[in-house]
């Protein structure tokens, strides 16, 4: 071969990977616009809630349900039945019916005249998040190369911190710029732009290899797998799905079934459940949602304590950023054993600064140690506990299996959310954030004891070895 031929060759191959990259960056971008929403639709209500609480008369326990009622019953049922949903009809138009609910839901809490139409609106737009939140991680996972994958899940929980941020900094801005007490209305209502991006942007994405080979729609799943690896990768990862799919084909037993009558996949499931309880269990949506609520009490006024919650806002997102990094260095074990060990020092710190006399240095103080706080959880926690989740469910149950884990996620993120401000008037926040340091230490210890170590291998890889070291285990167990 001629050394123009060669050269003319390796151009075509760099020209066709670039290809496949811009391809899995446009896809990546999309797909998580549905944490962005995730991210904004969580974190506005924190500063929404300052004037809310006025404009709709809303009673502790009434602001408690207008925070609770996205989590519970909207995103746990959201994810329940979103796992299912995006196993029956695909990812793809799982994810255009997630857009189809933050449309509704944001347009709705913006007009909402009374709480019980609020509550309402936050309920579906409650669906909307808990579905998203189970299937913009599973159609990441299940569209990229096994080297690029913890990379790409992980860019949904940037876009969740991000969104968080975003919410943060709006509501700062427009209640400087509009200065009116009907001003939440507007911050709720920024949500129906991304949600109309999202919508749109779906329709030109196709759905992911793994559910067309669940489906036994194999020509698909290689037209798919071809846009975004050479073509030797594609062949490739394509007989490996192949190989891995074809006995499912064959089994006619529900998920539930699978779940409940196979020990190894049941002790997986059950693991998944334990990493979305000890995420929430960190307490990080105590800050997300009542950060301003925190430091107003503290000391600081209404405006200032918005602008202080921007600090929580940006912290998660370079935090993110940095965690995204490390996972390519860094097992998710390892990750999460110095998260929770971090996440329980830091609040140790802040129940104690509760008990310093009330000033403006408390105040930033206080808002210090929830900066190390958040911190720790998005570098370390949030980072990993959406990647492994995505990773760990065999493919047979993987929708439905995530979307349970995702409904004990967010039933467990309701019962914190709901509780928080109660237990803050009962134990006062000194008693509150110590309770949370034992929760910590109680998690660290489930992390060092079960859960799995998923980096550097493919999806099918990792079943197979789950697969194994389950059934070793059960060997071990029964009696000779």
């Amino acid at each position: 071969m001629s050394v123009q031929a060669q050269q003319a060759r390796a151009d075509g191959s760099s020209r066709k990977r670039s290809s496949q990259g811009r391809f899995l960056t446009r896809l990546t971008v999309i797909a998580t616009l549905g944490g962005l929403l995730f991210g904004y639709d969580t974190g506005v209500i924190s500063g929404a809630l300052l004037y809310m609480k006025d404009d709709l008369n809303l009673s502790a326990f009434g602001e408690a349900t207008v925070v609770s009622s996205l989590l519970f019953p909207g995103a746990a049922f959201g994810a329940l039945f979103g796992g299912r949903v995006a196993d029956r009809i695909g990812r793809k138009r799982s994810l255009l019916a997630c857009a189809g609910l933050f449309l509704v839901g944001a347009v709705g809490c913006a007009l909402a005249p009374d709480v019980e139409i609020m509550v309402a609106a936050r309920i579906i737009l409650g669906l909307g998040v808990g579905a998203a939140a189970v299937t913009c991680p599973l159609y990441l996972a299940e569209m990229a190369p096994a080297d690029r994958r913890g990379r790409m899940v992980t860019i949904n929980e940037l876009m969740i911190v991000t969104g968080q941020m975003l919410a943060f900094a709006v509501n700062a801005l427009l209640d400087h710029v509009i200065g009116d007490p009907h001003v939440w209305r507007t911050m709720l209502a920024v949500a129906t732009v991304p949600a109309v991006a999202l919508l749109l942007g779906m329709f030109a994405l196709p759905d992911s290899p793994r559910w067309y080979a669940l489906k036994n729609r194999m020509p698909e799943a290689r037209k798919v797998l071809a846009l975004s690896r050479t073509p030797a990768e594609a062949q490739a990862e394509y007989a490996i799905v192949v190989d891995h799919t074809s006995h499912m084909l064959k089994t006619t037993s529900t998920p539930f079934s699978v779940i409940r009558d196979v020990p190894w996949i049941r002790r997986v499931v059950l693991i998944g459940c334990g990493l979305a309880i000890v995420q929430q269990a960190t307490g990080i949506n105590t800050v997300n949602y009542y950060a301003p609520t925190i430091l107003e009490q503290s000391g600081l006024g209404v405006s200032a304590a918005l602008v202080a919650t921007i600090a929580v806002g940006v912290t998660s997102v370079i935090t993110t950023i940095i965690g995204i990094v490390l996972l390519g260095f860094v097992g998710r074990r390892t990750m999460l054993l110095i998260g929770f060990a971090g996440v329980a020092a830091s609040q140790a710190v802040l129940a104690a600064t509760f008990l310093l006399p009330a000033s403006t240095l408390r105040s930033y103080v206080i808002l210090a140690c929830m900066v190390a706080f958040v911190a720790f959880v998005q570098m370390f926690i949030g980072t990993c506990v959406w990647l492994l989740l995505s990773e760990i469910f065999p493919l047979s149950v993987r929708g439905f299996a995530m979307g349970i884990a995702v409904f004990v996620l967010w039933c467990t993120n309701a019962v914190i959310s709901f509780l928080f401000p109660l237990l803050n008037n009962t134990l006062g926040s000194t008693g509150t954030f110590a309770l949370f340091v034992l929760v910590n230490v109680a998690s660290w210890i489930f992390v060092h004891r079960f859960v799995p170590e998923t980096k550097g291998t493919t999806l099918e890889q990792l079943e197979e070895r789950l697969e194994a070291e389950g059934n070793t285990s059960l060997l071990e167990r029964t009696p000779a």
